[in-house]
């Protein structure tokens, strides 16, 4: 009988078919069975590592569909004759691959990333239990298509939520829900029209601007002022859709106030325009009282409100929604229902119970105290390590800040002096479309991922970086 020296790992929890296939294969890559090698009879092999023949005839079955052994009838199970030189270099490769990412994990210590969330807040328990009960519930009608809007029930609750919170007046059937906000903004343009001429705040958040450019349309920048969205340039780019972030202005962090709300809604009210309110993360606001949402001020029918469950729950779940005033809702009814819905109807019935039984709102308070707490940890440890040579912009609501340094490095040294102290920081640049100001460099810090204790580590390496 052919040598083999191999034990199986019964703790490991992966299948011991699985454990017998690897071993075969990897041994067979590696030239340390030669071509035409007979492999064990299945009785003796399972007499000799002391498991079934059921575990015996899996494993070489999964050989023989990969071609790395062939059955003669009457004979056995032979070793083929395979290119070792190809396998040699596919395992190059992925050695290469893994080492690579294995570097650049060991990268950074601290990453500021603004995509991150408190994934260690995040009630798993919970969840595991409302998709498993999901799972139970009419659980055969959860594998079929549902409605192209999605499921009406976590319609409703969305409804009411953005009623109670954001002061956003609409039925479960002005929702429509889709897989993240970039999704809606190009399905959006379709409902709205190619024909267009949109516009987007400058600087702007570069993933929507990047799917807008994506489907074709005419994009204009518009420069911010103190309070946002500079109305005279927005005037002046003769554009009839505008894009903007007025619950916090991304990148910059300031809020549009009620003000300039209102100018904005009467820009809008004139020839037939539109404004697209990305309340990307408008749960968290740590200044002053909130402030309405634009499509909740608005009585013509002019605001297309976008809102996303990454930010406040998860961001892999892709839950995000639009909803539409009732001029555009009719020409969706009537053009592009025939899209089908692009979210797991199971994970919306999930979201549904977690949100009916309570758990949405006292996830969200949780949160609300959870990144309040970071973002004082993190201004703090700004203002004790950095002092006057650092000014922080954007610190009224969200998960990120900007960070201004006195110390005339351009944006790409600061980032690389970052990296060599293994602290990951961001470009601000990459939200400019043509009025970048490289006098002035900003950073983009974000603190949803990190701990008080690495937010605090991370900004002391960024001084020792920065001097």
């Amino acid at each position: 009988m052919l040598e083999i020296t191999f034990d199986l790992d019964y703790r490991s929890g992966k299948p011991l078919y699985i454990q017998l296939y690897n071993f075969f294969k990897n041994e067979i890559q590696a030239g340390k069975i030669d071509p035409g090698e007979k492999l064990p009879s299945k009785r003796k092999l399972a007499l000799y590592l002391g498991v079934s023949q059921n575990t015996i005839e899996t494993a070489y079955e999964q050989l023989l569909a990969e071609g790395y052994v062939e059955s003669v009838e009457r004979k056995g199970i032979y070793v083929k004759e395979l290119n070792r030189d190809l396998f040699l270099h596919v395992n190059d490769v992925l050695n290469t691959t893994k080492e690579i990412n294995e570097e650049a994990r060991e990268q950074y210590l601290f990453d500021f990333s603004q995509g991150n969330i408190a994934l260690e807040h995040f009630p798993y328990t919970i969840w595991r239990k409302l998709t498993i009960q999901s799972l139970y519930e009419e659980k055969s009608s959860y594998f079929l298509n549902g409605e192209p809007q999605g499921e009406l029930t976590l319609r409703e609750e969305i409804a009411k939520y953005l009623y109670q919170s954001r002061g956003v007046r609409c039925s479960a059937n002005q929702i429509i829900i889709g897989a993240g906000t970039q999704y809606l903004i190009a399905f959006l343009t379709m409902i709205i029209g190619r024909d267009a001429v949109y516009s987007m705040e400058e600087p702007g958040f570069h993933r929507t601007r990047d799917a807008f450019k994506d489907q074709g349309v005419t994009l204009k920048p518009i420069l911010l002022d103190q309070d946002g969205i500079d109305l005279k340039h927005l005037y002046d780019s003769n554009a009839n859709v505008t894009y903007v972030t007025p619950s916090h202005q991304f990148p910059n962090g300031m809020v549009m106030p009620i003000t300039r709300r209102m100018e904005l809604l009467k820009w809008a009210e004139e020839k037939g325009r539109y404004i697209i309110e990305d309340d990307y993360d408008g749960e968290f606001r740590y200044k002053g009282k909130p402030i309405p949402s634009l499509q909740g001020l608005d009585n013509n029918g002019k605001v297309i409100y976008l809102g996303t469950f990454s930010k406040s729950l998860i961001p892999s779940i892709r839950i995000s929604y639009m909803v539409l005033p009732n001029s555009l809702l009719e020409k969706y009814s009537q053009h592009f229902t025939i899209y089908k819905q692009t979210v797991s109807r199971l994970h919306q019935h999930t979201l549904w119970q977690f949100m009916i039984n309570g758990h949405w709102e006292r996830h969200l308070n949780k949160m609300r105290t959870v990144y309040r707490k970071k973002q004082n940890t993190l201004i703090s440890s700004i203002e004790n390590y950095m002092g006057r040579q650092a000014t922080i912009i954007g610190d009224d609501a969200g998960l990120h800040i900007l960070l201004s340094l006195q110390n005339h490095m351009p944006e790409i040294e600061l980032i690389e002096r970052a990296k060599e102290n293994k602290v990951k920081v961001y470009p601000t640049s990459v939200y400019y479309e043509n009025n970048h100001p490289e006098q002035k460099p900003m950073i983009l810090l974000g603190f949803g991922g990190l701990t008080e204790n690495q937010i605090e580590l991370g900004i002391r390496l960024l001084k020792e970086a920065w001097g």
